[in-house]
């Protein structure tokens, strides 16, 4: 039983190898190609954190809360689908009269859709002393099918570039036998424009959105296509 095992395992990896051996041997043409396009985010993810201050006249974390969902109900944002709690906290703080206070915190993961939603935000959360707002990712929802797309586009330049490359040998480009592909996605810029306090007060004195540059997205697929060459 184990010699006929044996031979079965032995005849196996021969058709293997001979398969392989086939496929290398096959004169073949590979062909590399790229293409890439821009896209402006449209998910943008900004973190809020609020906290109860330390001394005698602290704002309770509950109306910071409030003031914070009135701005942002204010810009007809939709609190329960682009809200999110990302953290609760409380820490006990002992002072000398050896009274306990409960100070407690909370950060918040805000979802909107567009660069100048993002500056009313920054705009209307300063104005309640709300300032502890930074951007965490940027971000385009269509991402998947752009992929696609972008796949299909280098398939073609990459048999275009096949063709070019055989006709003046006067050969014709057979079929594809092997494809790979690889998909990059990255900021083009470096990052979202700083924001200084005195942008802050010129926005509220005009009453004017921040003109805040978002970093566009990079996107760029890349095939490897092998074809057979008769």
């Amino acid at each position: 039983m184990k010699k006929i095992i044996y031979l079965l395992s032995f005849l196996m990896c021969g058709v293997a190898t001979a398969q392989t051996k086939n496929f290398i041997d096959r004169p073949y043409l590979e062909t590399t190609a790229k293409v890439d396009t821009l896209v402006t985010p449209n998910q943008i993810f900004l973190s809020i954190y609020i906290h109860e201050g330390e001394d005698r006249n602290k704002t309770s974390l509950e109306k910071q809360e409030r003031k914070m969902a009135d701005v942002l109900e204010n810009l007809s944002i939709d609190l329960k689908k682009q809200l999110k709690i990302d953290n609760l906290e409380s820490t006990y703080r002992k002072y000398f009269l050896k009274r306990k206070n409960v100070l407690k915190s909370k950060s918040y993961v805000l979802e909107v859709y567009d660069a100048l939603t993002a500056g009313k935000v920054l705009i209307g959360l300063e104005s309640k002393g709300i300032s502890n707002v930074r951007l965490i990712k940027t971000a385009y929802s269509d991402i998947e099918n752009l992929k696609l797309k972008l796949k299909s586009k280098a398939i073609l330049k990459a048999k275009q570039q096949g063709k070019a490359l055989t006709a003046p040998l006067e050969q014709e480009l057979g079929k594809a036998i092997h494809i790979s592909d690889k998909f990059y996605s990255r900021p083009y810029y470096n990052q979202m424009r700083t924001m200084a306090r005195s942008d802050y007060e010129i926005a509220e004195a005009t009453e004017e959105p921040i003109n805040i540059e978002f970093s566009k997205i990079k996107v760029e697929s890349e095939v490897s296509v092998r074809f057979a060459m008769p």
